[in-house]
C-alpha cells in the first residue's frame, strides 16, 4: 500500500525558511518521479516543483524558482522541499505526489500524479 506522509510545515515569518519532508512507503521510491503541489484556501492545486526518479532533473514553477529547492534521498525513501525567503502568498497546504508510472520523466500535469499525501500546512505571517 502506497503511503506518502508529509511533515515539516508550520508558522513562519516572512523571509523565513522551512524544510518539508515526504516519507514514502509501500513502493520502490527510487523508480518514481515526484512532485510538490500546494493549495491555498479557495484556490486550485498549484504544481510547484518536480524531480526525476534519480534526482538528476528538477523543475520549478516561476512563483517559487530561486527560492525553493526540491531534492530526494532514495536510500531513505524521502522527498524534500527546502523553502527560503517565504512570503505570505506561499501560505498553503503542501502535498507530495507520486508520478503515475515508474522510470518516466515527471510532468507538470497534476492528473499524472496518482498518489498523494495528506498534506502539511505552511503559514507565512508576521
Amino acid at each position: 500500500q502506497v503511503q506518502l506522509v508529509e511533515s515539516g510545515g508550520g508558522l513562519v515569518e516572512p523571509g523565513g525558511s522551512l524544510r518539508l519532508s515526504c516519507a514514502a512507503t509501500g513502493y520502490p521510491f527510487r523508480f518514481y518521479a515526484m512532485s510538490w503541489v500546494r493549495q491555498a484556501p479557495g484556490k486550485d492545486h498549484e504544481w510547484i516543483a518536480h524531480i526525476s526518479h534519480a534526482g538528476t532533473t528538477t523543475d520549478y514553477a516561476n512563483s517559487v524558482k530561486g527560492r525553493f529547492t526540491i531534492s530526494r534521498d532514495n536510500a531513505q525513501n524521502t522527498l524534500f522541499l527546502q523553502m527560503n525567503n517565504l512570503q505570505p502568498e506561499d501560505s498553503a497546504k503542501y502535498y507530495c505526489a507520486r508520478f503515475y508510472t515508474s522510470m518516466r520523466p515527471p510532468s507538470v500535469n497534476l492528473d499524472d500524479y496518482t498518489e498523494w499525501g495528506q498534506g502539511t500546512q505552511v503559514t507565512v505571517a508576521s
